[in-house]
């Protein structure tokens, strides 16, 4: 099988998709109208053995680097358009391509995202995809945007996939109904794009967690000039983490990474707005803690008493 018969049979499909794409795989560009004012675009790469491990599932991998891009739409408040890959190999293997693609459509479709172009090569196993979205004009939720007083937010729940990747390394044991409680959510996140979008005009800041809270919570206060305190035994762990002790769930929560759920920050007078938008879009949202004026991430119990917990999020050159 070549390159373009590869192309031709697993990633060209009839229909574009979305009404902005005018033209899509299969030509040296792909054709974009936008019709909205604005587009927002981002791109991943997923390398085996750093981002996923060797001998995924193909059909959850499928669905996972795509997921991962449609996070960053929704940590913007954009609606998803259409996306390109690229895909290096290390050997054309077709059962493994099927049912990568497989998984790769099931999220596009549901999520009306046309793939339009890309690129295959021979390689260790990498995939990066490129995602385009559409807002409207001055509509974007900017990590810059937090304001000393704010609510912070997160959506649903943390730590689970954190928990499933613990398992996989050895680094603890997990009876089987836990196991299959945090696998999917390692596996087969939830872009929360319907949340994002909801949340335009409601909340200031936003940004997926894909590295741990903490960290990307620092991203926030960074651009945005500001602190924040938050009470960790707040944070919505999930229901396999939720049963551990209570230093893995702090753990785990603050700087798990992989949840690809979106924290936020909103006026303290549009709670009832975040919580609307949370109830129309079918996602849990939790109040965490809030924006401050004094630099830095403080950490604290249910209790107001400051934690010191030695969670470092994940970083590409630095974690092992």
């Amino acid at each position: 099988m070549s390159e373009f018969d590869l192309i031709a049979r697993y990633f060209t499909r009839p229909d574009r998709g979305h009404p902005s794409v005018l033209l899509g795989v299969g030509d040296d560009c792909a054709l974009l109208r936008p019709v909205r004012l604005q587009q927002a675009i981002s791109m991943d790469m997923l390398v085996e053995g750093r981002h996923f491990l060797p001998g995924a599932d193909p059909v959850a991998l499928g669905h996972k680097c795509l997921a991962v891009n449609l996070s960053d739409l929704a940590a913007m408040g954009a609606r998803p358009i259409a996306f390109t890959l690229a895909l290096a190999l290390p050997a054309i293997d077709e059962s493994w391509l099927q049912g990568f693609s497989a998984g790769l459509f099931a999220l596009a479709d549901q999520h009306d995202c046309a793939l339009i172009g890309g690129d295959t090569t021979k390689g260790p196993l990498t995939i990066c995809i490129t995602v385009f979205g559409e807002l409207v004009t001055a509509g974007a939720l900017l990590r810059s945007a937090a304001r000393a007083g704010d609510d912070i937010w997160v959506s649903g729940t943390l730590g689970d996939a954190r928990l499933a990747l613990a398992y996989r390394l050895g680094e603890l044991k997990l009876d089987a109904s836990t196991l299959a409680q945090c696998t999917p959510r390692m596996d087969r996140p939830t872009p929360r794009n319907a949340l994002g979008i909801a949340l335009v005009g409601v909340a200031h800041a936003a940004i997926d967690i894909s590295d741990g809270l903490g960290g990307d919570l620092g991203h926030i206060l960074t651009c945005s000039g500001a602190g924040a305190t938050i009470d960790v035994d707040a944070l919505p762990a999930g229901p396999a983490l939720a049963s551990q002790s209570i230093a893995l769930r702090r753990a785990y929560c603050v700087a798990g990474g992989d949840d690809y759920e979106l924290c936020f920050t909103a006026p303290r007078a549009n709670r009832q707005a975040v919580l609307d938008a949370g109830r129309d879009t079918h996602t849990n949202v939790t109040r965490i803690g809030s924006i401050d004026p004094l630099p830095g991430l403080r950490l604290t119990d249910r209790s107001g008493i400051a934690l010191d917990l030695n969670t470092p999020s994940f970083d590409h050159f630095t974690t092992p």
